[in-house]
């Protein structure tokens, strides 16, 4: 199945003032990637790609950046958007092989790229009251999924693989959960002890010391990462998985949450939204 969009039917990208402009570009949405990686490589056709073609061992912090810099154009990149989707699928057209049990796979696979992109709507659902202190409104819920759906769409993926309303949505989303399991990938980026190169980033006089620290900070780092990765897992997701969850936890993921949000809501506009999205924002008179 065709996932090109002819360019005359490539749909516009979201509406400034949207939803998406709002939640996206917030630093607080730097804590969701790693629980919406987790649900994506979680499927076996995803996981086999990224652990024959990603580099995300070798080069994390590069991935990550280019990751959010990607989702960033998406949303706020207006005529840049739909190229960015081109750009994408067509970097994608030679992920392919065969997975761990022998099935084959291909990134471009219509149901395996649409998963991709599906897991940020639940995800971003369930982070919400944790990290924005309230849970979305019935009308946001719809406006923030059809507002997604549109960037899927131009990402590339074909209106008919793409639930059309959140009623439909969750029948899909429950059926492809029978599909996920702890795949390899899953498990390494769930490991504390995993390697990390270190953080080479930042005014050189800090460098050294960095290097110093790293083998704790990276612990600490792995550590945290694994809680946020779980905790912000919506629950029938960490079900699927087997993934173990105590009230201990939740009641700890609840004081650090509650936390972050109180001090990024009193941040100003500047520090708040990555400096790609607070440009965007401040054009539209939205900071």
């Amino acid at each position: 199945m065709s996932l090109d969009v002819p360019r005359s039917r490539v749909p516009q990208p979201p509406p400034p003032g949207g939803i998406l402009w709002q939640d996206t570009g917030d630093i607080r949405t730097l804590l969701t990637l790693g629980p919406a990686f987790i649900l994506q490589v979680s499927h076996p056709a995803v996981g086999a790609g990224v652990d024959d073609h990603s580099v995300f061992r070798t080069d994390p912090w590069g991935r990550g950046v280019r990751s959010m810099r990607s989702v960033l154009l998406w949303v706020y990149g207006e005529e840049r958007a739909a190229e960015e989707g081109r750009r994408l699928r067509l970097l994608h057209r030679g992920v392919h092989g065969t997975d761990a049990q022998g099935r084959p796979y291909h990134a471009l696979a219509a149901r395996t790229y649409a998963w991709v992109h599906a897991t940020g709507f639940p995800v971003a659902r369930y982070a919400h009251p944790y990290l924005w202190g309230r849970p979305y409104t019935e009308p946001e819920e719809r406006q923030y999924f059809a507002e997604w759906r549109r960037v899927g769409q131009l990402l590339g993926i074909h209106e008919r693989d793409l639930p059309e309303t959140v009623e439909e949505f969750w029948p899909y989303y429950r059926e492809t959960l029978k599909e996920i399991e702890l795949t390899g990938v899953a498990r390494e980026l769930l490991d504390p002890r995993q390697p990390l190169p270190v953080l080479n980033v930042g005014p050189r006089s800090l460098r050294t010391p960095v290097r110093w620290m790293w083998p704790v900070a990276r612990r600490l780092f792995l550590r945290f990462r694994r809680f946020l990765s779980i905790g912000l897992l919506p629950p029938e997701a960490r079900d699927a998985l087997g993934l173990v969850w105590t009230a201990a936890q939740e009641r700890r993921l609840r004081r650090v949450c509650r936390v972050i949000s109180v001090v990024v809501t009193r941040l100003p506009h500047r520090l708040r939204y990555f400096p790609e999205a607070h440009l965007a924002r401040s054009r539209h008179g939205l900071d």
